[in-house]
């Protein structure tokens, strides 16, 4: 049950990008990929996600919990992401932007029990009318995580999600995110270029271009 990526490689106008790829990382597991701009992080991730460009060619497998995600579409996928940028819907409050997430399925009665109880977790109780241009950076960033999280993902993805934050905030809010991921027990890859946003005891990845 983990997240796997077998001798993974990106091409783009028929040269690779980074070397290949070889990863298997556990549910509760954060890997942190790191390397210099440009080197394919994001590219790396999208790859995961399934929002490759098309100008790129995937080679190698992706594997989530042991099926293949190479003929299924990102909306499939049940991976989520977290970006640097909140991306939270401006013209909506609080609890919608957290009831979006939550399976259409869900009684209005279980959401808002949902909502209520992801929201005290993350210390954030009573701002489900809050608008979003009302809360910090570092609220912003909790209400993101937990709308990812909200929905329920069988992975989790996470682009330089910490960039934006000062050094304070950026500590407490890294706790907060991996605390969660262990607590979900999902597999989790980290793209970063701080050394201080790798969990303690995580494996890290340095990307390197391919020579030649």
């Amino acid at each position: 049950m983990s997240l796997e990526l077998n001798n993974l490689s990106i091409l783009k106008q028929g040269s690779t990008i980074f070397d290949p790829v070889n990863l298997v990382i556990k549910p509760g597991e954060i890997t942190t990929i790191m390397g210099p701009s440009g080197c394919g992080k994001s590219t790396l991730l999208s790859a995961v996600s399934g929002s490759l460009d098309k100008v790129f060619t995937l080679k190698g497998s992706i594997l989530l919990y042991g099926s293949n995600m190479a003929d299924i579409s990102m909306e499939k996928r049940n991976i989520g992401i977290l970006f640097q940028d909140d991306l939270l819907f401006p013209h909506m409050d609080i609890g919608s932007n957290l009831a979006f997430a939550i399976k259409e399925k869900t009684s209005r009665v279980q959401k808002s029990q949902i909502i209520d109880k992801a929201l005290k977790t993350a210390g954030l109780e009573g701002f489900e009318k809050r608008d979003p241009s009302s809360l910090s950076g570092g609220q912003k960033a909790r209400i993101s995580l937990l709308r990812s999280l909200l929905a329920k993902p069988s992975a989790l993805l996470l682009d330089e999600p910490f960039s934006k934050l000062d050094q304070t905030l950026k500590a407490k809010i890294r706790l907060f995110v991996f605390s969660q991921i262990k607590k979900m027990n999902i597999p989790a890859l980290l793209v970063t270029h701080d050394p201080r946003d790798c969990p303690e005891g995580g494996m890290i990845l340095n990307l390197n271009k391919e020579k030649g």
